[in-house]
């Protein structure tokens, strides 16, 4: 694969791997597999949320998080390393640093339908007792993401030259998060912990991370050549990046790239600023030993083996979330 310097990231079509024409989905296959391959990222149109559902989705959130905080920890559950529900402030931070970063979230997790004996693994979901419309809405936007989700996922299969379903037992009741979060204003900048950002720089942790919101300045990647660059998408795009496991999976043919979120300009730290990324994360038992087609003379063995719910329970100690 020839190297190659983004200045921003690749837009690409969804509905063009839909399209049913044979020439069009094998290019979207080698468009993506080829900007995943060098900078971990892609804008993506066509993703099946509506203008309504994420106006309703950023209604909802931005309404929970303007509440008082006794208010908001009345949906927040102890002892879920912040699985489900509220966490407040402070509580995550990025891998190897102690400074938490400076946002809140709320985490909407897998629901089982179908009698799937992985339920048992699941804490049931936490929704606002005060907000009727939260349930419905978020639980459509997951839907709506997951199903994208699988469509990626059935892509980067074609590129990595497996069968197009490889991933679809994987991700089936998969332990996805959809994930509101809210980087609250700063009224005084002195008081910010020294070094403390937004979101420090880090690698996501899932397969793939879908993200609404993107435009919103602050989101930045760092390119190959130790650059930090901007991300900014149109309106209808969402931005989707290659996870930790992924990257794992394909011995790093795969990049998730390092990103982070940082402080706005001091006269602009007293603004809000929200994001939704959907996190897509395969079944716990999902083995994310490098495949055998991504380890060459080249390109040696990386990664020991492990599973998938080894992984997150290992990263999720890191980041702050477990004990």
């Amino acid at each position: 694969m020839q190297d190659q310097l983004f200045d921003s990231i690749p837009s690409l079509d969804l509905a063009e791997f839909l399209s049913g024409d044979a020439q069009r989905k094998q290019k979207f296959v080698a468009d993506l597999g080829q900007a995943f391959g060098q900078i971990g990222f892609v804008a993506i149109r066509n993703h099946g949320l509506s203008d309504a559902l994420v106006g309703k989705l950023y209604a909802n959130f931005q309404q929970f998080f303007q509440q008082a905080d006794e208010v908001k920890m009345q949906s927040h559950v102890a002892g879920l390393a912040g699985q489900r529900g509220y966490t407040p402030r402070g509580q995550e931070h990025a891998k190897g640093r102690n400074v938490g970063d400076l946002k809140e979230f709320y985490q909407i997790g897998q629901t089982v339908t179908d009698g799937d004996a992985i339920k048992a693994e699941y804490p049931d979901n936490v929704f606002p007792t005060n907000m009727p419309e939260f349930e419905a809405v978020t639980q459509e936007a997951y839907r709506t993401l997951e199903t994208a989700g699988k469509n990626l996922l059935r892509a980067i299969a074609l590129f990595l030259g497996l069968d197009e379903n490889y991933f679809d037992d994987k991700v089936h009741n998969g332990n996805s998060i959809l994930r509101g979060l809210h980087y609250y204003p700063i009224t005084n900048p002195d008081e910010v912990p020294d070094g403390a950002v937004r979101a420090a720089a880090h690698g996501d942790i899932n397969l793939i991370t879908l993200l609404m919101g993107a435009s919103a300045d602050g989101l930045e990647i760092l390119r190959k050549d130790d650059t930090w660059i901007p991300v900014t998408a149109l309106p209808e795009q969402i931005v989707v990046n290659v996870g930790d496991m992924l990257e794992r999976l394909t011995n790093n043919v795969l990049k998730s790239t390092i990103h982070r979120v940082v402080n706005p300009p001091r006269e602009k730290m007293g603004n809000s600023r929200y994001s939704i990324p959907f996190f897509m994360h395969p079944r716990s038992t999902m083995d994310l030993a490098c495949l055998p087609a991504c380890i060459t003379a080249e390109n040696p063995k990386q990664y020991e083996d492990i599973t998938a719910g080894e992984f997150l329970n290992q990263r999720l100690a890191e980041i702050g979330l477990k004990k």
